[in-house]
């Protein structure tokens, strides 16, 4: 397989059609290895439109998902950003590559040292085992939120977990029902919440059941 070529295919046949549009984002994908953070039995299939298994039941996103989510952050070099799930790691070296400090928090132990040594080179990344599904850090806020996977509504937790200005980019809904959300910190008003694009994508896993979540 020509890496190079299937790397742009990947870009302009099917990231840039989504409104991937950000060339800080766009310059990302170029550079980043995706190859080297599939499975080696996936390696193959690393610029495919389809979700990769990456072990426990649990799924590397499609690249188009995967770019929009990070492009709807609206990084910048100087944000500190939180992830809620590390996964097979990727979408934390976009996040990183694009802002000041990642805190990476993982459920699965396994794929958090996975993702490590594929991100070893990063030096403003710091990955984290827990369960982050309903909130991480009692005092901790941060520029910008992501959660790579579902919820039914979002949780309460986040609320205040936002910097003044900052994102929170989630996927909220049930299947077959799900919508990509930007949620924006507006101060004493509390959270704008913005629909940005029909998807589905997994479950967080331990995610409060909708009677206990907080909807906007």
């Amino acid at each position: 397989m020509d890496i190079a070529q299937a790397r742009f295919n990947m870009i302009e046949q099917q990231v840039r059609p989504w409104d991937v549009l950000d060339r800080k984002v766009l310059d990302v994908l170029g550079k980043l290895r995706r190859e080297d953070f599939v499975p080696e039995d996936y390696r193959t299939l690393a610029f495919a439109d389809i979700e990769i298994p990456i072990g426990h039941g649990q799924v590397m996103l499609d690249p188009k998902t995967e770019a929009r989510l990070v492009q709807e952050l609206e990084l910048t070099a100087d944000d500190h950003v939180l992830e809620i799930g590390t996964g097979s790691g990727f979408s934390t070296a976009m996040i990183a590559s694009l802002a000041k400090q990642v805190d990476s928090v993982e459920i699965i132990p396994d794929l958090s040292a996975s993702a490590a040594k594929k991100l070893k080179d990063f030096d403003n990344i710091t990955l984290q085992t827990g369960d982050a599904a309903n909130g991480w850090g009692e005092d901790r806020k941060w520029d910008a939120i992501l959660l790579t996977g579902s919820v039914p509504a979002l949780p309460e937790a986040f609320n205040n977990m936002l910097n003044p200005g900052g994102r929170l980019v989630a996927v909220v809904g049930t299947q077959p029902m799900m919508t990509a959300r930007l949620y924006r910190q507006l101060g004493n008003d509390g959270l704008s919440d913005k629909v940005l694009f029909d998807t589905v994508i997994p479950p967080l896993q331990n995610v409060k059941k909708p009677a206990a979540a907080f909807a906007l």
